[in-house]
C-alpha cells in the first residue's frame, strides 16, 4: 500500500500527495496541477500533508526541476526555517512565572517591524553587536557581488537585521519535551533582504520569459533555465540568502542563550545536548532517480535518512523533532508545520484579542492586539 494519493492532472506529470485523511482545498490542487504542466519537472510533484495555497506556488510542495529554477516557487522568505536547541534544564528548573524569561528574550532579540523598516525600525539593530559584525564579515563579499550586478537591491536594512526575528508567523519559544527537558526553538528567515532578492528575481524571470509567458499556466511560474542571462545571478543570490537565513537563526539562538544565562532564578545550563537547524523554503541541487536536479522545497523540509528536522505546531500546540526516513518518492522530504486556513486579515476579522487570550491560556505570551 502506498502512503500517498495519486492526483490526476491534464499533463503527463503526476502529483503524489501525502494527504490521506487531510483536507486538500481546490485552490491548492489547481496550483499543484499548474506546476505539473511545466516541461522542466523531473518525475513528479510531491505534496506534503500540510499543503495549502500560496503565492506563486503551493506551500507544502516539493518541486524537482531539470536545469531550471522557478523563483516564485522558492518564494520571497528565502531560507526561512527552524532552529531548536535542547538544554540541560528541566521543567523543575523554571520559575513559576515565565514573564521575566519572556521579557529577557524580547530585549535580547529585536523583533517585528516599525517605521516602514527604516532606521528606527524596532526589528533591526541600531548598533549591531559584535557577533553580528563577525557574521556579516563572512556574508558581505557575497552581498557585494549581488548588488554589483543588481544595484537596485542595495536598499533597506540588511546588515542591521542579521540576528533579528521577522514578522508574521515567525517566533521564539521556550518549550518542554515529553521528558520535561527544556528546549529553545525559533522560526525565521532572511528578513527584508531575502524578500527584496525574491521579488526582484521573480520579476526578472517574468521579463526574461515574456515571449513564452502566455504559454505558462500562471505567470508566477516563470523560470530561469541554465545558460539564461540571469540564471547564475539567481543561483548565487538565492544561495547567499539561504546562508544569511541560517546565520540569522544561529545568532538569535546565541543571543537568546546568553540572555537566559543572566536570569537570576535559572541554574547554570548547557546547550550541547542536541541542535537542529533546517530550512523549509529553499532550493538546492540533489541527485534523484539518476539525475542531478534542483529541488525546491516550498514549505517542506529535507528528510534524508537519519537527518534531523523540525515540524512546529501552531501557537501553543506541540512541535515535533523528527528524523528522516529517506523516502525516495517524496524526494526525501516531509511537511514543515502547521498550515493556515485563512489570511491574516481574515483571522483578525474572525477572532478577538479575548479569543486569543483564551486559546493561549496557561501559555506565557503577549495577549494584546
Amino acid at each position: 500500500m502506498t502512503h500517498y494519493q495519486l492526483l490526476k492532472t491534464d499533463s503527463d506529470t503526476p502529483i503524489k500527495a501525502w494527504t490521506r485523511g487531510v483536507q486538500l482545498d481546490d485552490s491548492a490542487r489547481r496550483q499543484l496541477a499548474n506546476v505539473a504542466q511545466l516541461p522542466i519537472i523531473h518525475k513528479w510533484v510531491a505534496a506534503m500533508p500540510d499543503v495549502h495555497w500560496g503565492i506563486g506556488a503551493t506551500v507544502g510542495s516539493v518541486i524537482p526541476t531539470r536545469k531550471a529554477i522557478i523563483p516564485a516557487a522558492v518564494g520571497v522568505d528565502i531560507g526561512c526555517g527552524m532552529m531548536a536547541v535542547r538544554t540541560s534544564l528541566t521543567a523543575g528548573d523554571l520559575p513559576d512565572s515565565l514573564r521575566a524569561i519572556r521579557t529577557l528574550i524580547e530585549r535580547a532579540v529585536p523583533h517585528g517591524r516599525t517605521h516602514r523598516g527604516g532606521k528606527n525600525d524596532r526589528g533591526s539593530w541600531s548598533r549591531p553587536p559584535p557577533q553580528a559584525e563577525k557574521a556579516w564579515m563572512k556574508l558581505s563579499p557575497g552581498y557585494r557581488r549581488i548588488i554589483e550586478g543588481h544595484p537596485r537591491l542595495d536598499r533597506g536594512r540588511t546588515y542591521e537585521q542579521l540576528g533579528t526575528l521577522g514578522t508574521g508567523n515567525h517566533f521564539i519559544e521556550v518549550c518542554l519535551d515529553l521528558e520535561d527537558r527544556v528546549w529553545f526553538m525559533l522560526h525565521s528567515g532572511s528578513r527584508g533582504v531575502g524578500n527584496r532578492i525574491g521579488m526582484h528575481f521573480i520579476k526578472l524571470a517574468q521579463k526574461d520569459m515574456r515571449q513564452l509567458l502566455s504559454n505558462l499556466p500562471d505567470k508566477d511560474l516563470a523560470y530561469f533555465e541554465e545558460g539564461a542571462e540571469h540564471f547564475d545571478d539567481y543561483i548565487h543570490a538565492v544561495d547567499w540568502a539561504q546562508r544569511y537565513a541560517r546565520s540569522n537563526r544561529d545568532l538569535m539562538m546565541e543571543h537568546l542563550i546568553t540572555a537566559l544565562r543572566q536570569h537570576a532564578k535559572l541554574p547554570q545550563f548547557t546547550t550541547k545536548e542536541m541542535a537542529v537547524n533546517c530550512h523549509h523554503n529553499y532550493v538546492q541541487k540533489e541527485p534523484h532517480y539518476g539525475k542531478e536536479v534542483y529541488v525546491t522545497r516550498k514549505g517542506a523540509i529535507r528528510a534524508g535518512k537519519g537527518e534531523m528536522g523540525i515540524i512546529p505546531g501552531s501557537m501553543g500546540a506541540r512541535s515535533y523533532i523528527v528524523r528522516g526516513k529517506g523516502s525516495r518518492e517524496s524526494f526525501e522530504s516531509c511537511s514543515h508545520g502547521a498550515g493556515r486556513v485563512m489570511s491574516r486579515n481574515a483571522a483578525k476579522r474572525a477572532f478577538t484579542v479575548e479569543d486569543h487570550a483564551a486559546a493561549t491560556a496557561g501559555i506565557e505570551c503577549r495577549k494584546d492586539k
